[in-house]
């Protein structure tokens, strides 16, 4: 069925019989997704030039995040994020240079009683560069000793003769003889005099004798040293009245397996009763452990060619 222009029905028809205009509209209605991308012309900061899509076509048409689609395929995370936690200094060092970039720094909590450092390896950028995520990161929290923790949970703590006694006997290896500076440092400042180990051992062998002893009198000598006698003619381990130190040295590593500090503890008593109470305050722990803290800090500089600040980062982990 034709005609001489040519333009027959049956040239309106597909090979298949179907009318092409009408499949094409049936074919813009249909349902179908398409991968496409998505380009950053405005050059957004901190985007992508592209990302990929899921335009849908149909009577609901729109565009979808794929990345799901890919990421149960991904070979390796997009970045590094999370925090090691390093339980000595010497193995934070390492991991922070295995890590470290040319924008990473290290921070140092100053808090004496937990101090930390951490290094944020991925820190912002310096001058016109990228801001950055932070979250990759490495830690070290400072691990206090056990012999530390036990002189500053006992601090300010008061203790009959006996306790006191037996206290100063168990930590005696964590006292130390002055220096000549230390001496006259402390004995001019404090206005007592310094002891030796030896002599708090003395001294806890004389409360010992003295534990069931009421006491007669309680005197300061000149040299600053307290006195104290009691009413049993046993006054101490070689019958004369004890003589009381007002502060001693502790040479301790406030952190496990650190750097030993010079601390100086005051000695104090006080009678009570017809007892006597002991008790000892640590000098000013914070400039001591702040001081160790500021040296470890250098230590880390030095060893990492990284910034060092005091204080924690501006974003959460």
């Amino acid at each position: 069925m034709t005609d001489t222009a040519g333009t027959s029905a049956e040239a309106l028809l597909s090979p298949f019989g179907v009318d092409l205009d009408t499949a094409a509209k049936l074919g813009a209605k249909a349902e179908g997704v398409e991968l496409s991308t998505l380009t950053n012309a405005a050059r957004m900061a901190g985007l992508p030039d592209v990302i990929p899509v899921a335009l849908k076509r149909g009577d609901h048409p729109g565009v979808e995040d794929v990345s799901g689609l890919f990421e149960r395929y991904r070979l390796y995370p997009s970045r590094k994020t999370g925090q090691a936690m390093a339980q000595t200094f010497e193995a934070f060092c390492n991991l922070t240079v295995r890590h470290q970039t040319g924008h990473s720094a290290i921070f140092a909590n100053m808090d004496w009683r937990k101090p930390t450092l951490t290094t944020i390896v991925d820190y912002h950028e310096l001058d016109a560069g990228h801001a950055n995520f932070g979250k990759h990161r490495v830690h070290y929290a400072f691990p206090l000793s056990e012999e530390w923790q036990k002189w500053v949970a006992g601090d300010g703590a008061k203790m009959d003769q006996g306790d006191f006694a037996w206290f100063l006997e168990d930590r005696v290896a964590e006292l130390s003889s002055p220096t000549e500076d230390e001496k006259l440092q402390y004995e001019r400042d404090f206005a007592t005099t310094i002891a030796t180990p030896a002599q708090l051992v003395e001294l806890s062998r004389g409360l010992q004798v003295n534990v069931e002893s009421k006491v007669k009198a309680s005197t300061t000598l000149q040299s600053g040293e307290g006195q104290i006698a009691w009413e049993e003619t046993h006054n101490g381990a070689d019958g004369k009245p004890l003589k009381v130190p007002g502060i001693f040295m502790l040479n301790i590593a406030p952190f496990f397996m650190g750097e030993k500090v010079r601390i100086p503890v005051r000695l104090r008593y006080r009678p009570a009763g017809g007892k006597v109470v002991w008790f000892y305050q640590i000098y000013r722990p914070d400039q001591f452990i702040t001081q160790h803290v500021r040296d470890v800090l250098g230590e880390a500089r030095e060893k990492t060619g990284l910034p060092t600040y005091e204080g924690t980062p501006e974003m959460a982990a």
